[in-house]
């Protein structure tokens, strides 16, 4: 900050002894005071330009409405270019640029009209500037004819052209487009190698992020912090922790640990793939840590189920001058969610309101339902969304059916589902959990209505699946798997650990199996879950005494979360067992994650 208003004064001196060069000075640091976005510092650049009689030079005034526009003052900046006698293209390309980032799109549009009508010849910078990366949707009829355009007019061979375009088709879920464009693109610059590992990672599609960062490494393509970023991304979604190790490697390789986008994304990618030790380790040794910095740990600790810790650094956040977010009050609310917390809970949601002045969105409700539903409150959870002062939505009437389906209670259950089939009549979650709570109950002819009306509706489940890395291969195993090369040796296994857990216990938990078969056989379907084979295939693959993490990709269910402590206590091994978010997500249903 000095050092830019060194360079304000210098400018000012240098302006008396001669002006022109003092004009290009100027011009030459508003982009930086922009990039910064320091609105102050740039008002006095302008007032010092007034004075120095540079308000009629073209360049001086570009720059100064692209700094306004970035820093979001797009009226001063409407002002500045309306004031311009004969705007040039840079110029014309500020304030198209201008209108876009800030939501302004017809704007942006009528102007870039207006350039066309006038004749002038436009080129790549007015046609990034026109993409509107920041605000694409609803705008996709728009980006179809920019596409269009640059073909025709062959912009599209730009690079900074078509990574743009492949950013805004990815934000926009249009993958295999964006894909087209990166795979036609004659030059493929960092960014656009960049945009795509990104798409993918945005759009839960990780192995073929990884797949084309692997690709990027064998074209001799240096990452920056941007890449690494993304790909510690993909392996947090995925639980590559083999892969996010490596990335690390290759983090201290390139001497990029001090920049926060990449320690974040490491932190992150730690704590989602079940090292949370690691994840605070190096959360304690970043020297500079924003806001998502502290949402990544907080939000760590909720997902393995350590409240009391993801308090506590709340809490330090709180005092450390940084200023939460919604995403802070989320986490927070999330991991007290999961160590049964009601009273922090609650004291932090009315915090985030009346202290912080926060409106709530769906999850922050979802989450005080999930508190208040696990705590066994069910009523008082009713009571809560009856009180909101939105309509509900999926999300919370799928957070009290989970609760529903902990402390089955069927009746409540009929009131949350018949909302949820109103809300999301295609979400086949929540018909397999009413199912299965009617099924607890022994309510087995209900199930199978439940289960009749998802067959009638060619409603699909999705699979249930668990991963598991041993050494740097990922193994994934769904129920009743026999395709591994070692299914003999697993299948041996789990016998084994079965006998043993009957012997300390263990009884199986088979009340959500199918009612019409008998009941030694729902013991068998409930034996061979993706989970237990995971973890089974874990044991006679790892070091003795070593932790065992397994992923899946749905909740877990009752019997093999027992069975897990079970194992663990047997074998002696720390077991982690986290869930795959980014389904439940989608889906709206709270998760089990916890840390065995």
């Amino acid at each position: 900050m000095e050092e830019m208003k060194e360079s304000v004064e210098m400018v000012g001196r240098n302006g008396k002894e001669r002006e022109r060069e003092s004009a290009r000075d100027v011009a030459t640091v508003l982009p930086a005071v922009a990039e910064l976005q320091e609105l102050r510092l740039g008002m006095e650049i302008h007032c010092l330009s007034l004075k120095l009689g540079f308000h009629d030079r073209v360049h001086v005034l570009t720059g100064l409405v692209s700094f306004y526009s970035k820093c979001g003052e797009i009226e001063k900046a409407k002002l500045l270019f309306r004031g311009i006698n004969r705007p040039d293209l840079i110029c014309s390309n500020a304030m198209i640029s201008g209108y876009t980032c800030n939501g302004q799109t017809e704007s942006s549009v009528m102007l870039f009209k207006k350039l066309l009508a006038s004749g002038e010849k436009v080129n790549s910078s007015t046609i990034v500037g026109l993409i509107p990366v920041s605000f694409p949707f609803g705008h996709l009829r728009l980006i179809d004819c920019i596409h269009s355009f640059s073909v025709k007019t062959g912009i599209v061979s730009n690079s900074s052209v078509s990574s743009a375009l492949t950013t805004v088709y990815s934000k926009l879920n249009e993958i295999e487009t964006a894909r087209q464009l990166f795979d036609e693109s004659p030059e493929k610059s960092l960014a656009s190698w960049n945009a795509m590992i990104a798409g993918y990672t945005q759009n839960g599609l990780t192995e073929q992020a990884m797949s084309l960062f692997q690709e990027m490494q064998m074209f001799n393509v240096i990452p920056n912090p941007v890449t690494l970023t993304s790909i510690l991304s993909a392996c947090a979604q995925l639980g590559a922790l083999s892969m996010g190790k490596w990335v690390h490697g290759l983090v201290k390789s390139k001497k990029f640990e001090s920049n926060i986008f990449v320690s974040t994304a490491l932190i992150d990618m730690y704590a989602k793939c079940g090292s949370i030790v690691e994840a605070r380790q190096l959360f304690d040794s970043t020297p500079e840590k924003n806001e998502v910095t502290w949402n990544a740990m907080i939000s760590g600790y909720g997902l393995h189920g350590r409240g009391r810790e993801a308090i506590q650094l709340f809490s330090e956040m709180m005092h450390s001058g940084i200023r939460p977010t919604g995403v802070t009050f989320l986490s927070a609310l999330y991991a007290c969610s999961h160590a049964g917390l009601v009273r922090e809970g609650n004291e932090i949601f009315q915090s985030m309101v009346h202290d912080h002045g926060f409106e709530p969105i769906a999850e922050h409700y979802a989450c005080m339902v999930d508190i208040l539903g696990r705590a066994g409150q069910l009523d008082k959870a009713l009571e809560f969304i009856k009180g909101l002062p939105v309509e509900p939505g999926p999300p919370v009437w799928g957070a009290l059916l989970g609760a529903c389906m902990i402390h089955k209670d069927t009746n409540l259950a009929r009131v949350s589902s018949k909302k949820l089939f109103e809300l999301d009549p295609e979400n086949v979650g929540y018909y397999v959990l009413l199912s299965n709570i009617y099924s607890a109950e022994r309510n087995y002819p209900q199930a199978a209505s439940v289960r009749q009306v998802v067959k009638k509706r060619n409603l699909a489940k999705t699979p249930g699946c668990t991963l598991i890395e041993v050494g740097e291969s990922p193994h994934v195993f769904t129920s009743g798997d026999r395709s591994h090369p070692q299914t003999t040796a697993i299948y041996s296994k789990l016998e084994e650990l079965t006998g043993k857990m009957r012997e300390a216990g263990f009884q199986s938990e088979t009340v959500t199996a199918l009612h019409d078969v008998e009941e030694e056989e729902k013991e068998l379907m409930v034996k061979v879950h993706s989970e237990k084979l995971a973890i089974a295939f874990g044991l006679i693959a790892t070091e003795p005494g070593s932790e065992i993490r397994i992923i899946k990709n749905l909740r877990v269910c009752l019997d093999c979360h027992t069975a897990t402590k079970f194992i663990s206590k047997i074998t002696g091994r720390v077991i982690v067992c986290l869930q795959h978010m980014s389904h439940n997500r989608k889906h709206g249903v709270r998760s089990f994650n916890r840390q065995t």
